[in-house]
């Protein structure tokens, strides 16, 4: 089984990625592995490549390819990433809502920076990122027809988000 798990900064995607592919056994790529892959192949820090990214659109379309050719060339995936619903051939579509305070705080904490630089730098990085899925992609980040599932995680632990997802996915093995 493919599955995507997409959402906003701070709603859990990577969290609960990985406590799924513990449960299940199936291996777990992210956006986020393909992006520091791609800065060592050029031989450049995260930050250098972050900014080298930010000006060449072409490694936002390689990141999402290589996502989609590592899934069709697997039988069992979860992939994590913000777009990875709308560029890899996916049996089971997630994505991952909460709401920003939630959000800032667990960055917050995990990042260990000031709530209020957060809370910014999230609303900055969400405008940023909208804006350019819709420049280079024509993609509305807020159009959510391509999920299957929606999950508000700002009302739950990730532990209790595997479990749900788990039971899904049994419930779609059993139509299948």
């Amino acid at each position: 089984m493919i599955i995507t798990i997409s959402g906003l900064a701070g709603s859990g995607t990577t969290t609960v990625s990985k406590i799924l592919s513990e449960k299940t056994g199936i291996p777990f790529i992210s956006a986020g592995d393909i992006f520091r892959q791609m800065a060592v192949e050029r031989n450049m820090d995260i930050l250098e490549f972050s900014k080298f990214a930010e000006e060449n659109e072409e490694i936002d379309i390689e990141i999402d390819k290589r996502q989609a050719k590592i899934a069709k060339e697997r039988e069992n995936l979860i992939v994590e990433g913000r777009l990875s619903a709308h560029f890899v051939d996916a049996d089971f579509k997630l994505w991952f809502i909460a709401p920003l305070e939630t959000r800032t705080e667990r960055i917050s904490q995990r990042e260990d920076k000031p709530y209020d630089t957060v809370k910014q730098e999230i609303i900055t990085r969400s405008r940023s990122e909208a804006r350019r899925y819709r420049e280079i992609h024509n993609i509305d980040i807020e159009n959510m027809d391509v999920y299957d599932m929606i999950i508000n995680t700002g009302n739950f632990n990730p532990e209790s988000i595997a479990l749900i997802i788990l039971k899904v996915i049994k419930v779609i093995s059993c139509q299948q």
